[in-house]
């Protein structure tokens, strides 16, 4: 398959998401911790340049950490309407 090897492909985890005012992010400093929408038990999103295409579970091994694909999100179908 080496026609796979020059696309770009761009993987994300989404943890969680908060909302919080520029000033107090630009205040933040090395080591600042932000408080997430969800716990560690949650789902994560997995993105594929930047669609959502499974949810995992974040799993830790000593000093790796994992994501552990659970479920496959499906591309809708696009109906045509005539």
């Amino acid at each position: 398959m080496p026609v796979l090897d020059d696309v770009p492909l761009e993987v994300s985890v989404v943890l969680g998401e908060t909302t919080m005012p520029i000033h107090q992010l630009l205040r933040m400093g090395r080591g600042a911790v932000i408080e997430l929408n969800q716990s560690e038990d949650d789902d994560v999103m997995i993105l594929a340049n930047n669609l959502p295409v499974a949810r995992g579970k974040v799993s830790v091994y000593g000093s790796r950490i994992a994501i552990e694909v659970r479920e496959l999100i499906r591309k809708p179908s696009i109906v045509a309407q005539i």
